[in-house]
């Protein structure tokens, strides 16, 4: 039979999901997802969605997409995919590019009446002719089915169609043999408080799945290889998410209470959202009135005890950097995180960009050093947040945590670790001895020039703290020049102690290698799959990918000092390279830029890389 002889077995498989803004795009694929993720599979996603609130409906700028690899050896969610679903002819416009050649293309063909396709600016009445593509075509009625199968419901036609999508994934489970079972139990949690939806799209899923196992649609169906996972409890999870837990993880190794202080902005309000859930573990999450009062009052949670975050993007971090000054001057540990996105000013709040870098380590009045780190995928939040959180307490300072919107709204397959696979944090509580005698002083230092942090209402430690200059000791106003220049040198000698208590750069890929590709942040999966793919070509390429910021890791310049030619690819103008340059300046530094909204494409980085090999 057909469904036999057409099975293409495959290390891992690429579906990309693709409608209007409001057909649930999103959700289908995030079950889709959470389903494989359940089956051992490795997934690695990309959501892409519009900035508009609601561009019309069928029109080309309101196409939503979500992208997903699963399988084994997933790092990146794949330059193109196996199977496009394409809900109306907008997306089928919009989307068929990323489709690979042979591949699988699904449509709800109701969605392609003369006005669909000409509100998606087609000039003729033959899209796949028009558009020259070559692929397995599957026309499916997906709106007239939808309705059959909830003509009994007693649903309204609006809430109907707001089904549609869950026809489509019932289809695309099917195709890759997924169990509907784990799709229900994900339905279920959605729409547990409204029955009546949920027994609608048991129903649609159900519907979807027959559609495709009774016509034996004659596409190619996939079987998708599986590993043998560590042992343990898996779960997929986004960036944004995976931060907010490691905070929480991070309060409780250093033993004080969580708050977050921040003002909803794209694309880090999942954050807030997800500690605000958190009372049960005593997490106080505040929506402020505005960035400046979240970092605000975040600094006087700090200033109080609590382990202080304040979360936001680009634009917000311009808005919080003299109160990030303050905890500077007062040198108080509180957590920055900066999930970045397109700019300037508003400019693409939906896209992601590597953009806020310079902002990040430079971006306050006067010598003002903070640390800065950041997480190399959407699981790497979790454990990158946690040690912005240690470096912060234990080096009583300022931390910002620079991921970007690719990796927060990402999401992978994730084991839940055990408590016991992070250390302990180190609180720099004031020592007893030091009240008891009275010798306690604001300004006094440990020996990695961390200053101690008493906890709000400790008897014998009464103190002030502001934004004027501080005496290095008794912490009183001091406009001394020398005495200034004195603590100018010793915040800035306590950040580049830092590097003392991080990890070395590590190498990945040939050892051999003489050129050597670096990265930083969210930008890992895509440069560890290129370089994976050049060496399997025969081209000997290293990777160095850098998680801490600053300080550096202690080894950098000895690692970047062996290689003949070193490539900085990030997703800017060349500010990381311009970093390295200045602190190696005679060693030549090439750069891969790229500054699309979009992240890197593993076949780009591989054609550019090798193009400056040859130079």
């Amino acid at each position: 039979m057909l469904e036999n002889t057409n099975v293409k077995t495959l290390d891992k498989v690429v579906v990309r999901f693709s409608g209007d803004s409001g057909d649930g795009m999103q959700l289908a694929g995030n079950i889709f997802t959470n389903v494989s993720a359940g089956l051992g599979n490795q997934v690695s996603t990309f959501p892409d969605y519009p900035a508009e609130i609601r561009a019309p409906q069928g029109s080309l700028g309101g196409v939503s997409g979500f992208q997903v690899s699963v399988g084994t050896g997933v790092h990146t969610p794949g330059d193109s995919c196996d199977v496009l679903l394409a809900m109306n002819a907008a997306a089928l416009k919009q989307n068929h590019r990323f489709l690979k050649p042979g591949g699988v293309i699904i449509v709800d063909i109701d969605s392609f009446r003369e006005s669909d396709l000409k509100k998606a600016n087609y000039s003729t009445d033959r899209p796949f002719e028009e558009l020259g593509i070559k692929a397995q075509i599957l026309e499916v009625p997906v709106t007239t089915l939808t309705k059959a199968a909830l003509a009994e419901s007693g649903l309204d036609n609006k809430s109907v169609l707001k089904c549609r999508n869950i026809f489509a994934l019932g289809l695309v489970c099917w195709l890759f043999d997924r169990p509907l079972e784990a799709a229900l139990h994900h339905l279920h949690g959605k729409f547990a408080k409204k029955p009546a939806v949920y027994e609608a799209n048991a129903k649609v899923l159900q519907a979807g799945y027959d559609y495709g196992h009774n016509i034996h649609a004659s596409v190619s169906t996939y079987r998708i290889e599986t590993e043998d996972p560590k042992p343990g409890i898996y779960t997929d999870i986004n960036g944004n998410t995976a931060t907010a837990w490691g905070l929480i993880m991070a309060s409780e190794k250093c033993g004080r209470p969580l708050f977050l202080g921040s003002y909803p902005i794209t694309p880090a309000t999942d954050i807030l959202h997800e500690l605000a859930k958190r009372k049960d573990l005593g997490v106080k999450a505040c929506q402020m009135e505005d960035e400046i009062a979240g970092v605000c009052s975040a600094i006087g949670a700090s200033f109080a005890g609590n382990l202080a975050v304040t979360s936001t993007s680009g634009p917000g971090l311009a808005l919080k950097s003299e109160g990030i000054g303050l905890a500077v001057m007062a040198e108080l540990p509180l957590v920055v995180i900066d999930v970045q996105r397109g700019g300037p000013s508003t400019g693409l709040p939906t896209k992601t960009e590597q953009t806020d870098l310079m902002q990040a380590l430079y971006g306050r009045n006067g010598e003002s050093p903070v640390a800065v780190v950041a997480p190399a995928t959407p699981t790497d939040c979790f454990n990158m947040a946690f040690e912005a959180c240690r470096i912060a307490v234990e080096h009583m300072t300022p931390v910002i945590l620079l991921t970007d919107a690719f990796i927060g709204n990402g999401s992978q397959a994730w084991r839940i670790p055990e408590a016991d696979e992070f250390p302990a944090i180190n609180t720099p509580d004031v020592p007893a001895e030091l009240l008891a005698d009275g010798s306690w002083r604001p300004y006094m230092r440990r020996e990695n020039l961390g200053r101690y942090w008493p906890q709000g209402g400790t008897e014998g430690a009464t103190h002030r703290l502001g934004g004027l200059e501080k005496d290095a000791v008794s912490g009183a106003i001091s406009n001394n020049p020398e005495n200034h220049e004195k603590m100018v040198m010793l915040r800035r000698e306590k950040i580049a102690r830092i590097a003392q208590d991080i990890p070395e750069l590590e190498i990945h890929g040939n050892a051999d290698a003489d050129t050597l590709l670096v990265g930083w942040g969210g930008t890992y999966g895509h440069l560890r799959s290129a370089v994976e793919e050049l060496n399997a070509a025969g081209h000997a390429v290293a990777l160095a990918h850098f998680r801490y910021i600053n300080p550096l890791p202690a080894n950098t310049f000895d690692v970047l000092r062996r290689y003949k030619r070193v490539i900085v690819a990030e997703l800017n103008t060349g500010m990381f390279a311009d970093y390295l340059q200045c602190r190696i300046p005679e060693k030549r530094i090439d750069r891969i830029n790229k500054i699309q909204g979009q992240p890197f494409s593993t076949g780009e980085l591989v054609e550019r890389t090798l193009k400056l090999m040859e130079d």
